[in-house]
């Protein structure tokens, strides 16, 4: 039975780590997830017989804005509805943000319209990595 979280301990850095590399994400090791986590203000976790498969996060202010990122399920656990309850939880976290931007990967753009994001009209991105440049800039 799959059941939602909302901190997780050092022990369970590594389970992120396995969760990351299922899709793709090599670059990052246990010190950048900490990192990144520790400077979440919101964040949930999907867990399924003691191991996390899956979670997202987001930056807010608290009151204005607010933006999810690393909305990431395990490879072997995709296509069951995890990622959308990880959205509904983190929506519904959100819930009194005025504005909730939403970084995705490519090709993402109509799971995520299902929950109301649309494309941005003035939305803009400097990447410094040329690849990521290349994949997500027009």
């Amino acid at each position: 039975m799959i059941f939602l979280k909302y901190d997780i301990n050092e022990d369970e850095i590594a389970m992120l780590k396995k969760v990351y590399q299922s899709v793709g994400w090599m670059k990052h090791d246990e010190k950048i997830i900490k990192k990144v986590f520790d400077a979440s203000t919101h964040q949930v976790f999907a867990v399924n017989n003691h191991q996390v498969i899956g979670f997202a996060r987001a930056l807010s202010d608290g009151v204005f804005n607010a933006a999810i990122y690393d909305v990431v399920v395990h490879r072997e656990f995709q296509g069951q509805g995890i990622a959308r309850m990880l959205i509904e939880d983190m929506l519904q976290q959100l819930d009194l943000v005025s504005c909730i931007h939403l970084i995705s990967t490519v090709h993402n753009d109509t799971f995520y319209k299902k929950f109301g994001f649309r494309k941005l009209k003035t939305g803009m991105a400097i990447y410094k990595n040329e690849q990521l440049a290349k994949e997500y800039l027009d």
